[in-house]
């Protein structure tokens, strides 16, 4: 399973970018709701079928403005104002600087929320103006964590999941063949709950100026109100919305500019009156875009690794290994793990892109563990947040057994075969003794390639022994830093300065691709069309293999509608997993669990 840290903050929804004059002065406004994506590719899950015909928000679309903000002269000052969304503690973390970079070009910072969290809390903490609604919730109660245990719903589905560890610390799994977590797990939760929930405390004491033993006190108090919170310092002021609109109005002028779009893109999606738009939209998101000047090329893997997530972000890679114009490469990886097959797959395009000698700079997001890690470690430097999760440097072995629920459907089966072993991934029955052996003996070379990965990528950057920091163990991004496991504490903006600075650049564009797509884009969108007659005429398979038992007895339930969407996320990854063992037996993939509350 997967470890996740999800932080209710905001999306933004941007308007236009409008032309300004030297003498204009604006203030930036982020006002923002819903998701912020990594890579801005739009996929549906299994409990949200809807789609969408807007161009998702990326966050590198958010630090890239709120950096252009910290240098740009005409702006005086910028507003957020925390609405609903889910965005993960690295993006979080990220923004905080930016802000805290605004705030030291001697500009103000404007929050306001309905809502103190943890989340709002920690960015708050960077704003010189904190607001909050007079009548607002209060719910700075702490951190909390939970896993999901599948074992009691595929017992009776009548299926059975065998599972190979490599790695005392590598987890992963363990919700599928137990229903608690075992004591590595345990103290594995604690150590990392621990580094983060330190993270969260000494952040927003710097930012407001309180004592950590205060704040602790307020946490275990629980539920305060907002005069509470006012007369601990954690907010400046409480007010209703149009009094903290008037009261910037009032403190800019009215000749001030309040730029909602200020250096985004256009997040309208394409306007379909008939057939005709829909061919020009296919046809526009089938052309790729040639580029006339040196810029450094983002991508992002945002998920699982298997053989659909990477064929696009490897093709990408490989795409700019062979531009000339792109000059270096920020990959942004936000991603658990999964297949270890395709996590070489996408690591050998690493590498292809390395062999041209442009450097290659890894940005972490939420979690970059286990498969995550391996695409990573041989990037020229490493760059994480505090509170990313990495490291899970193990190997999964796991194998679906349904002959249980095949008796209960009514299905028989009559095999044949020509080999002593030629049975071993037969899905209706597990594992005899010497096949586990033989999965066994598997993992293990797996492993040893892993830590080879590692080992040829990282170098001397390693602190102490490899084996040591191992056997899956999970580490914040900022343990992760002091065991050599990456180089930096940094996000997306720290990324592309340093992979500027590598390949010697002065004046350059940066451009996240491939282009951020709407959902009715991506639909339409194809390969993107080639003539070079070097381009690789076998590609990457895209196949999916549906786990369809288990979906559609879980669509059936009425009763896990009422689950919150965080449950209901895990349970899509049981979906992923089933569906990544159809295909591979050896996974590289990290553990899941949800802290809530931030």
């Amino acid at each position: 399973m997967k470890w996740i840290l999800s932080v209710c903050l905001i999306a933004i929804t941007p308007m236009a970018i409008a032309a300004t004059s030297d003498k204009e002065t604006i203030v930036a406004v982020y006002d923002m709701e819903g998701m912020i994506s990594e890579s801005g590719q739009v996929s549906s899950g299994l409990f949200d079928l809807s789609g969408s015909s807007d161009r998702p928000l990326t966050h590198y679309d958010v630090v890239r403005s709120m950096k252009a903000a910290a240098t740009d002269d005409n702006v005086k000052g910028v507003v957020l104002d925390l609405g609903g969304a889910n965005i993960n503690l690295a993006q979080l973390q990220e923004m905080r600087r930016c802000l805290l970079a605004i705030r030291e070009a001697g500009k103000d910072v404007w929050f306001y929320t309905e809502r103190l969290s943890n989340g709002s809390a920690i960015i708050g903490s960077a704003a010189n103006h904190f607001t909050l609604l007079p009548e607002g919730d209060v719910m700075l109660t702490g951190m909390y964590a939970e896993s999901m245990y599948f074992k009691g719903l595929l017992d009776k589905l009548g299926i059975k999941v065998e599972v190979i560890h490599i790695g005392d610390f590598k987890s992963a799994g363990e919700t599928l063949y137990r229903t608690e977590p075992s004591k590595y797990a345990t103290k594995q939760q604690a150590v990392l709950f621990d580094s983060i929930f330190e993270q969260m405390i000494r952040q927003i004491c710097e930012g407001r100026k309180i004592k950590p033993e205060n704040l602790r006190q307020l946490i275990d108090k629980a539920l305060i109100t907002p005069e509470e919170a006012k007369k601990a310092k954690l907010i400046d002021s409480l007010q209703y919305r149009t009094d903290f609109i008037t009261t910037i109005r009032k403190h800019y002028g009215k000749n001030t500019k309040f730029d909602r779009g200020y250096e985004l893109p256009d997040l309208d999606g394409p306007k379909i009156s008939g057939f005709m738009d829909i061919m020009r939209l296919a046809f526009k998101s089938r052309k790729a875009k040639k580029r006339r000047v040196d810029y450094i090329g983002i991508v992002a893997l945002d998920g699982e690794i298997n053989d659909a997530s990477v064929a696009p972000v490897r093709e990408e890679i490989l795409r700019l290994a062979k531009d000339e114009k792109c000059k270096a490469l920020v990959f942004r990886v936000n991603s658990p793990g999964g297949s270890a097959l395709s996590s070489d797959v996408l690591w050998e395009a690493t590498d292809e892109f390395k062999a041209t000698s442009k450097p290659m700079v890894v940005s972490m997001g939420a979690v970059a563990a286990s498969g995550g890690y391996y695409v990573s470690a041989g990037a020229n430097r490493i760059f994480a947040e505090q509170g990313t999760i990495t490291g899970s440097i193990g190997v999964v072995g796991m194998k679906f057994v349904l002959g249980g629920a095949m008796n209960k459907l009514g299905i028989t089966t009559h095999s044949i075969k020509r080999g002593k072993h030629a049975d071993i991934m037969n899905s209706h029955r597990g594992y005899t003794p010497a096949e586990t052996e033989l999965i066994r003996k598997s993992m293990i070379d797996v492993y040893g390639t892993f830590k080879k990965r590692i080992l040829d990528g990282r170098g001397d950057r390693i602190k102490g022994d490899l084996e040591k920091l191992a056997g899956g163990r999970v580490y914040s991004g900022k343990d992760a830093l002091v065991v050599g496991l990456v180089d930096e504490l940094g996000g997306i903006n720290e990324a592309i300065t340093h992979a500027a600075k590598l390949a010697k650049l002065e004046e350059y564009e940066t451009i996240l691709t491939p282009e951020p797509k709407s959902g009715l884009e991506g639909m339409l969108a194809g390969p993107n069309k080639k003539d070079d007659a070097e381009d690789e005429f076998i590609r990457a398979t895209t196949a999916k293999h549906p786990a369809n038992l288990i979906r559609q007895h879980m669509l059936a339930t009425p009763g896990l509608q009422l689950l919150q969407p965080t449950q209901l996320h895990q349970l899509e990854k049981l979906i992923k997993y089933l569906e990544s063992t159809q295909k591979n037996s050896i996974l590289l993939i990290s553990p899941n669990f949800h802290i809530l509350g931030l």
